[in-house]
Order: C-alpha cells, then structure tokens, then sequence
C-alpha cells in the first residue's frame, strides 16, 4: 500500500503540478542531490555510483541532505536513469567523466532478449529506499524518476553518451519494426519503475526524456511519444506527472500530449513562450539557467522575480531550474534561491 501521507499527497509540489493554485511556486532543483554538496562528496568518496543508487541507507541520506540544506518543497529521488537497466541484467557501469557505458551495444534483433521486463522482485531495495525516505521526509514530498524510452534506448544503442546519435537514428529510421519492439520493452520498465516508487509512496513522478531535443517533431511524435505514452499511463491517475528533456523547445506540445500534468521547461524557452506553445493545458517546471548561479545576486533576483512572475500566467508553476544543478555551484546561492521564492507570494514584490 502507498504509504505516502496526506501532507505528502496535498503538497504545494503535488498541487501545482496537477494544474492548481497555490499560494508561492513550490521549488526544487534537478540534480540538488549531488556534486554541489560537500556532504555528499564526502559520502560518497570510497563507493561507486551504482552502488549507491542500490544501498537504501545511502539513497535516504543523499535524498535527504538538500531537503535539510535548503529546505526546497520536494526530493528528488537519488538514483540514475540506468538502474532498472542494470536491474533487469543489462551489463552497464558509470563511467566517471563520461557517464553511462553499456559493455555491447543493442543492435540487433537477438538483443532483445537481453531485455526482459522489469518487476518489483528486480529491485527491492527501490522500495525499501523509497519507503524509507516517505517516513524521513515529514510533509516534504518525494518525486520519483525514470529515463524516458527513447534516452535509455539511445544508451543501449550507441553504448553510452553520443554527440549524435547516429546509431540510434540509423536503427530507427533502419529497422523501425526492431526500433518500436526495443522502445516497448523500455516503455515497460520505465513504467514499472515509475509505479513501484508510486506504490512505495513517492508523491509526484518526473520521467527525463535527456536526449530527446536531438530529434525534429515529425520523429518523435512517429518513434518516440507512443511509448513515453506508455511509460507514463503505469501511473495514470495516481501522482502528477512531469516530463521533461533538453532542448525541447520544438517538442513541448507534444511532450504534454504524451500524457501528462506538467510540462518541464529548459532554460532555452521562457514561460510565457511554452505556455503558448502548450496551450495553456499543462502546469509548467522551470526554468532558471543553471550557469546563471554563478552570476551576481542582482541577476539571479532579477531572474527568479521574472520567472515566478511568468509561471503565474500558468494553470500551475513549479520553480525548478533548466537543467540540473552544475556540481561547482556554490550551495549557498541555492539556499538564497530557494528563500526568494518561499518570499514570492501571489502579489508581484
């Protein structure tokens, strides 16, 4: 049974993402749970970073560590978008300074059958996690995660980060039939992934589409939305769902119609712009540059003021950045963020 609790499930965070009003944008950061933090550098030094996505004690203290340093309205579950990979036998490691790498890339048909579906019994300690952290994090929510099928097909197609993706677009366009067969089977532990955090009481879920600005519309909307479709529908109806990817500024009607409640935005397109181009149908995340922390105080203010001014035109707003949180960010200017946003009500300051 969820275990969620009802401060959880009536959050600011659960609210404006479902499209209603609150009183101030409820805020949380890509990435807060990471290299920015000296306390996680430090708890980490020593473990690799699968392991410590599959160590319950480490994925609690990690989660929790910017929920106490900035008091930002949600966690984001420490994990990575390669886990349930890993879980299901892929042979993966993360690379350091390079990110994932899969040890033989998925390129034919036979491939498939080092794909098979994922279940709860594949990742117990993703449920010890999250129900640990539900019980930790008082009325803070948690949001749960997964890669998108189209960015954990292009890993295990190009066999690890790719500036191109010639790989996986030449298999797309190539061999559509074995392209939709590979994406469904990821659809699938995506979706299982979502709802087994659901299920272990994550509040809100955000499925991370990394890679997916690399297409034109008419591709993704052919090769790719059918089964973020299917990835999002396992939670339907339960939590808000988030989507979001990098330069997707051309795609974010369509990320919405993938089926969601919000709709994530980078730093390349300002509010008012996704909110014409969404229709006005969809809550809205973002957006503020993350290189712009390292700018004086008055520029970020000036930003922030904007941006939440912005999201207010919106069915509902969360405060988040354009993309993660860059690892020399000072986590002071974070903390700062978040109080200028907790200071914003309804009435323009």
């Amino acid at each position: 049974m969820p275990t969620r609790t009802d401060d959880q499930a009536q959050s600011r965070l659960v609210r404006a993402a479902r499209g209603e009003k609150v009183d101030r944008p409820p805020v949380w950061f890509m990435r807060q749970a990471g290299r920015s933090l000296p306390e996680y550098r430090a708890l980490r030094e020593g473990t690799t970073m699968l392991e410590s996505c599959r160590r319950p004690d480490l994925v609690t203290e990690i989660t929790l560590q910017p929920v106490r340093r900035h008091r930002v309205d949600a966690a984001i579950f420490f994990s990575d978008i390669v886990v349930p990979l890993q879980a299901v036998g892929v042979d993966l490691d993360i690379v350091a300074g390079v990110g994932p790498v899969v040890a033989e890339p998925f390129r034919t048909r036979a491939d498939l059958d080092r794909l098979p579906a994922l279940t709860a019994e594949h990742v117990p300690d993703i449920t010890e996690s999250v129900q640990m952290l539900v019980r930790e994090l008082g009325p803070t929510p948690l949001i749960g995660f997964s890669g998108a099928p189209f960015t954990l097909a292009s890993y295990l197609v190009e066999g690890g980060p790719s500036r191109n993706h010639e790989h996986t677009k030449a298999l797309m366009h190539g061999d559509p039939e074995l392209w939709h067969d590979l994406c469904t089977r990821l659809a699938q532990i995506a979706g299982a992934y979502l709802r087994i955090q659901v299920d272990a009481g994550a509040s809100a879920v955000q499925l991370f589409d990394s890679w997916v600005g690399y297409l034109s519309r008419a591709d993704y909307e052919a090769y790719v939305r059918p089964h973020s479709t299917q990835a999002l529908e396992a939670v339907a109806g339960l939590v808000p769902r988030i989507h979001f990817g990098v330069g997707t500024g051309e795609l974010l009607a369509s990320m919405g119609e993938a089926g969601v409640e919000c709709v994530g935005v980078d730093y390349r397109v300002n509010l008012l712009d996704a909110l014409e181009r969404t229709g006005g149908r969809y809550a809205l995340q973002g957006n503020l540059d993350p290189a712009l922390l390292f700018a004086p105080w008055p520029v970020i203010e000036q930003e922030v003021r904007r941006i939440v001014a912005e999201g207010r035109q919106a069915p509902g707003h969360v405060f988040n950045l354009g993309h993660g949180v860059l690892p020399s960010t000072d986590p002071e200017v974070l903390t700062r963020v978040v109080e200028l946003v907790h200071s914003l009500g309804e009435d323009p300051a």
